[in-house]
């Protein structure tokens, strides 16, 4: 029996694709990227490059880190509860939403040629970082945007002869542009995964009538179910992409840096997130031209 299970350790062992040094590098990006996540949002950002680095092709490398991604989307969910208080309604009311896209995106990646995602997957790239580099002139529109329906809310109430209260975006009529920008950023988090946590935070804090900290937290949830029907789809279609060996190291590394972003993650300046997520997201966009030359 121990001779069997030796050599059942001995075989999965030597089915480990990486060296030593590459595993470790993996491991800190899924850190990185649980971190970045539960803060700014666009962790694909620092995992993806890695492991197109490390000789992980491209589509393996979006459906493998997607799947790793949710136990560090699960994580970030689960300390953002308390700011859904409010937006519970609506969020369910996102869900079906936020599933569809993911569906559809999904199956685009599974259907495409591969060599499709090859050329897009540049472009996609340089969308991200402009989201990511953009991002605080995004927080700003969206703050002052919140600010102007909180006043305007306000001055209603007063006019009626009412104290004012905070906004209730559960008993408020949602437009309809939100569930469809919702769903169009579900297909794009289901194809490709890269800012769909920014793209999203930007459509629910302009679109939202909610607070910015319960936008946010709606984000991470949204976030968390588009890469969780992604991955069914994978496991169910397409199983043979799927490297199961990165899968478990981004899980793990991601939800211990979920966690640390959690705790600690927001001390740290996101001026100096961001600049190793365009780096990082540089060296991938180099290395997919360098690929379809």
């Amino acid at each position: 029996m121990l001779t069997q299970t030796a050599g059942g350790l001995g075989e999965l062992a030597a089915a480990f694709p990486f060296e030593w040094w590459q595993a470790a590098l993996i491991l800190v990006a899924g850190v990185w990227a649980g971190l970045i996540n539960t803060i700014v949002g666009s962790g694909t950002l620092v995992t993806f490059p890695v492991l197109v680095a490390m000789g992980v092709p491209p589509v393996t490398a979006t459906m493998s880190n997607a799947m790793g991604l949710i136990a560090g989307n699960l994580t970030g969910a689960w300390h953002y509860r308390a700011e859904l208080r409010g937006v519970e309604r609506t969020l369910l009311k996102l869900l079906p939403c936020s599933v569809a896209g993911g569906v559809v995106g999904a199956a685009l990646l599974l259907h495409l040629p591969e060599s499709v995602f090859g050329y897009a997957a540049p472009v996609l790239v340089v969308v991200a970082l402009l989201f990511v580099v953009f991002q605080p002139r995004l927080q700003a529109v969206v703050r002052r945007r919140k600010d102007a329906q909180a006043q305007a809310a306000a001055e209603a109430a007063r006019a009626r002869g009412e104290t004012p209260r905070p906004l209730d975006p559960d008993r408020s009529a949602q437009p309809a542009a939100l569930y469809v920008l919702v769903t169009l950023a579900g297909v794009y988090g289901g194809y490709f995964v890269a800012a769909q946590g920014v793209l999203l935070l930007g459509i629910l804090g302009v679109f939202l009538l909610a607070s910015l900290q319960a936008a946010n937290a709606v984000k991470v949830v949204l976030v968390a179910v588009v890469n969780i029907v992604a991955a069914v789809s994978y496991i169910l279609f397409a199983p043979e992409r799927i490297d199961w060996w990165v899968v478990a190291l981004i899980a793990l590394s991601s939800s211990a840096g979920s966690w640390a972003g959690a705790k600690i993650g927001r001390r740290l300046s996101p001026v100096a997130l961001r600049t190793v997520i365009v780096l990082l997201g540089l060296v991938a966009l180099v290395a997919l031209v360098a690929r379809l030359l």
